[in-house]
């Protein structure tokens, strides 16, 4: 991992943003490449994807809708241990996601004016589930699980067909999927299939959705850029990111077991260690380099500590450890500090925060309760993880009566006057010429 070291520098928050690492040139070849994918699919539908799946999956001939025997079979084949895990973290995710469903509000705004504030649940959902590198089984539930929540009532779901099972999608998710009911499922991955969630193949009978969420790699994100404005979109929850903001005091193999942790993903993922402490900062380079041959992936995890996205960065005191996180805007922040739950509420910027050495990113990916699907490339300073809410839309429902609107006549006139607008007023005072 290189070092960035930041000491000794007073940075505006331009400076800071210019100072994280990112692997930039990636994130625009992927969205240039994305794009073309998702045109392919809209103009050609089920012969673009096999194309792609016999390009990128290295299958053909298989069954792009997965026949309901698949998934009964996988159901019915799934490691028990592993069905009890699933099972456990589909209810821990759901009471987590239960509390961000709003109750409906009703504001009177003088008598007989009355605004009722609801969320309704959009119709049809798309969720992508990852399978390359890693068949993320706990990604159906972090998707699933919310749309559920919210209301939705449709749900179709798409992973990528397996060369290792005969181009199926991977029974474990496959398992998944039947545990909570979903039974419209897809083998098709990566761009083609955000694609196609977004647009419909009307040959495979998948209707468009409303809502696209799920992780992926770059070009899943970048897919959904592409299809933004078509439907609604889950933040951009591409390559995956870990920082960590650790102090003195840190236990520098428990740092370098987590940066390991993420970067198994992909080549393309993001560890970052932020630190004032150069000892800790050497003792953890130390442990990843010990670690890292190790591992099951050390080849992927090493590209990935290697690459321009990760780092550990020297930073002269917690102020700026602050200042550089909430400029990063990571995806997941770990806060290795003595003083951790207290310095949380000044890290205002990440998908998660996970408080204290004992609760590391792999807790969040599958039984902590909370969402594993994130914004990644700084989105976290304006974008929220995915949850209940990812399918819901606030609508208001407004209900005056005659005197309400008598009361506020003179005023919608006034204004609509005031900008042009005279017909405005006009369908105002109609209701008081009877």
């Amino acid at each position: 991992m290189r070092t960035i070291d930041l000491r000794g520098r007073s940075l505006a928050p331009a400076d800071m943003l210019a100072a994280v690492p990112r692997a930039t040139q990636a994130r625009a070849e992927a969205l240039e490449a994305a794009g073309r994918i998702v045109d392919d699919v809209r103009e050609r539908g089920e012969q673009a994807l096999r194309e792609q799946a016999e390009r990128f999956d290295r299958v053909s001939d298989h069954a792009i809708r997965v026949p309901s025997e698949h998934i009964a079979d996988a159901a019915a084949s799934v490691d028990p241990a592993v069905r009890e895990a699933l099972e456990a973290a589909i209810d821990r995710v759901r009471r987590g996601s239960a509390a961000q469903v709003p109750a409906p509000r009703t504001t009177d705004i003088g008598p007989g004016a009355r605004i009722i504030q609801r969320w309704q649940p959009v119709t049809r959902a798309g969720v992508y589930i990852p399978g390359g590198k890693a068949p993320l089984a706990s990604s159906v539930i972090m998707n699933v699980v919310p749309a559920q929540v919210a209301g939705v009532t449709s749900i179709a779901l798409a992973s990528p067909p397996q060369a290792g099972h005969a181009g199926r999608v991977h029974p474990t998710i496959l398992a998944a999927a039947a545990l909570l009911g979903v039974d419209e499922v897809y083998a098709m991955g990566g761009a083609g299939a955000i694609g196609a969630l977004a647009h419909g193949v009307a040959e495979l009978g998948l209707d468009p959705v409303d809502v696209v969420s799920g992780p992926g790699n770059n070009y899943v994100a970048s897919a959904k850029r592409a299809v933004a404005g078509v439907v609604g979109t889950d933040s951009e929850a591409g390559a995956t990111e870990i920082l960590i903001v650790a102090d003195a005091a840190a236990d520098p193999d428990l740092i370098a077991a987590d940066l390991i942790s993420q970067a198994e993903h992909d080549e393309q993922a993001s560890a970052v260690l932020v630190t004032d402490s150069t000892t800790l900062a050497e003792r953890v380079a130390a442990r990843v380099a010990d670690r890292v041959p190790g591992t099951a992936h050390a080849e992927r995890v090493a590209a990935a500590l290697d690459g321009p996205q990760s780092a550990i960065v020297l930073v002269d005191d917690r102020a700026m450890a602050e200042a550089f996180s909430n400029a990063y805007a990571p995806e997941h922040l770990e806060l290795h500090l003595a003083d951790a739950a207290a310095a949380a509420e000044r890290f205002t910027s990440a998908g998660a925060i996970f408080v204290g050495d004992q609760t590391p990113v792999s807790l969040g990916d599958y039984m902590a309760g909370s969402n594993h699907v994130l914004p990644t490339g700084g989105q976290a300073r304006y974008a929220a993880g995915l949850g209940a809410y990812t399918f819901l839309r606030p609508q208001q429902v407004i209900a005056y009566d005659h005197a309400a609107l008598a009361e506020v006549r003179a005023g919608v006139v006034a204004l609509a006057n005031a900008e042009v607008l005279p017909a405005h007023g006009d369908a105002v005072d109609a209701r008081f010429e009877r």
